[in-house]
């Protein structure tokens, strides 16, 4: 019945946010599972340059190990300034 409620809904929201476990359990916050998570109609929300600066980010995150991919996002989030 929740799978069912879930589906419905799901298809609805403007993103999906995946939590990982294992992630969690390495002490790696946050848990983001950044190759199973994204946002519907990017291209709406981001000008064209933006866009194609995404999409290059994800397919480098999605070439590495879960783990790999979220320490890699984190470390270049902490070198900006903001």
């Amino acid at each position: 019945m929740d799978d069912g409620i879930f589906e419905e809904f799901k298809a609805t929201g403007n993103m999906e946010l995946r939590l990982d476990r294992q992630l969690s359990e390495k002490r790696l916050f946050p848990a983001i599972n950044v190759d199973a998570s994204s946002t519907r109609k990017e291209e709406l929300l981001l000008p064209p340059e933006e866009l194609a600066l995404v999409i290059r980010l994800r397919r480098v995150l999605h070439a590495l190990e879960t783990g790999a991919a979220l320490e890699l996002l984190i470390d270049k989030l902490r070198s900006t300034k903001s």
